[in-house]
């Protein structure tokens, strides 16, 4: 369990950087450039996050259960997790009107995901994980709106065309995910 709460810190914490400690980050910036900055977060990031897969699988082996959820909330988790995988693709499709609505998609995406994943979790290390996921993007994209509104730069329009982009993407990465990488990543299969 220990693995994954140092993940978990050093991960979210990595990721919560221009919340708490955001004239420092312009700093780093500023320092190294913004492709270097950018370039040595994101080794970090992946570092961070590995071991948070990692803890997770050494912590899951022999975590309590705490509750059976029943199965039904397996199809609720997978529809929310459907709306989170259309939240990230419009993270990166320019031009969406869930951009322009949401501001940030990807980290809505992320609480999404997480609150889905919380619904049916059964053991602590779940709670703990999906819990800790949910807790983290409240707070930044709660931080991340008042930005924009201090900003006070309006969001461009979008498109229901880019819209369409997105759900597309979103659906289709969501199927290839839920049908065969989550159980070669994950060890489990969303649908049995």
């Amino acid at each position: 369990m220990a693995v994954l709460i140092v993940g978990l810190i050093l991960f979210l914490g990595l990721h919560s950087v221009r919340v708490v400690a955001e004239p420092w980050r312009a700093r780093q910036c500023a320092a190294l450039g913004e492709a270097r900055w950018k370039s040595l977060y994101s080794v970090v990031s992946i570092g961070a996050l590995a071991l948070l897969i990692w803890g997770f699988s050494l912590a899951r082996a022999n975590a309590p259960v705490l509750w059976v959820p029943p199965d039904w909330l397996h199809y609720v988790t997978a529809l929310l997790v459907l709306v989170a995988f259309v939240l990230l693709a419009a993270a990166y499709v320019p031009g969406t009107h869930l951009k322009a609505a949401t501001g940030h998609p990807l980290t809505l995406g992320t609480k999404t995901w997480a609150f889905g994943h919380l619904l049916s979790a059964a053991t602590l290390v779940d709670v703990l994980l999906f819990g800790s996921f949910v807790v983290w993007a409240v707070a930044v994209y709660a931080a991340a709106r008042r930005r924009d509104r201090a900003s006070a730069q309006p969001q461009p329009q979008g498109s229901l065309a880019r819209d369409a982009v997105a759900v597309a993407i979103g659906a289709v990465a969501w199927i290839v995910f839920a049908a065969r990488l989550h159980e070669w990543l994950i060890g489990t299969r969303p649908f049995d």
